[in-house]
């Protein structure tokens, strides 16, 4: 076997190390989620809080003050950190369309790192796909984050694709439970998502209502070509609907 074609079993084992320890935080951050949702917390902040704290560990009888500690209390913070430099990631070419939810929740986090690679993900994965992965339920905050992600990055070509992709979203098990414990900054990027689709909803009903000389002057004047208008546009009751389901009305 020639040098180049060897395999690197430690950077395997490192990677498989973090796919493992990815899908156990989706599984502990989820289970959390439905735990403070059973206590019934007073506030959104209160819900967060049980959250992000799932992977704290009670202390036992044993572990006394001043003496030995049998367990970490809190393992993140008394994690030792790894003597080699570079920081362990898993590489984009690692990354195939992700099966099951903890599986998205795996690729979201590690291999994509900014916005405009995730926004490329959803709208390559499609609005099919995205409802068969999250047909149970959508990892807590994971919602906020898809609709940030589209608010920021649409594109008018994209729009009817953005709009598949939210009503996807719209139809996963406990959606209205998700969409209230959006934050408020999470809410005004929605508000302003709707509002894009809205505008263009509108541009395109105007539109559709000159005779074809003067949409091909509107088309030319926007850079539009007609198949890109007819490609991107919006069902105007559809929307409506859509807005409603999201509480942006």
């Amino acid at each position: 076997m020639e040098e180049s074609d060897s395999i690197d079993f430690c950077a395997l084992e490192r990677e498989l190390n973090a796919a493992v320890a990815a899908d156990e935080k989706y599984h502990r951050e989820n289970n959390a989620k439905f735990r403070a949702v059973h206590q019934k917390v007073a506030s959104y902040e209160e819900f967060r809080d049980i959250v992000l704290a799932s992977h704290l560990r009670p202390l036992e009888r044993k572990d006394k003050i001043g003496g030995k500690r049998n367990q970490p209390w809190n393992s993140y913070a008394t994690e030792v950190v790894p003597k080699h430099d570079s920081v362990v990631e898993i590489a984009k070419e690692f990354c195939s369309e992700p099966k099951t939810a903890a599986e998205f929740y795996r690729d979201w986090r590690r291999c994509l790192k900014d916005g405009v690679e995730r926004y490329q993900f959803l709208l390559q994965l499609g609005a099919a796909t995205i409802s068969r992965i999250f047909h149970a339920d959508i990892a807590f905050g994971l919602l906020g984050e898809m609709v940030n992600t589209l608010a920021e990055n649409v594109q008018s070509t994209d729009y009817a694709a953005v709009f598949q992709i939210l009503q996807s979203l719209s139809g996963t098990c406990r959606f209205n439970l998700n969409l209230d414990f959006l934050s408020t900054a999470e809410k005004e990027s929605c508000l302003k998502l709707f509002q894009k689709l809205k505008d263009r909803e509108l541009t395109t009903s105007t539109s559709a209502r000159l005779d074809t000389d003067q949409q091909e002057e509107v088309n030319g004047s926007m850079g539009l070509s007609q198949d890109t208008d007819q490609n991107s546009s919006v069902d105007h009751q559809e929307l409506g609907e859509l807005m409603a389901r999201y509480k942006v009305m």
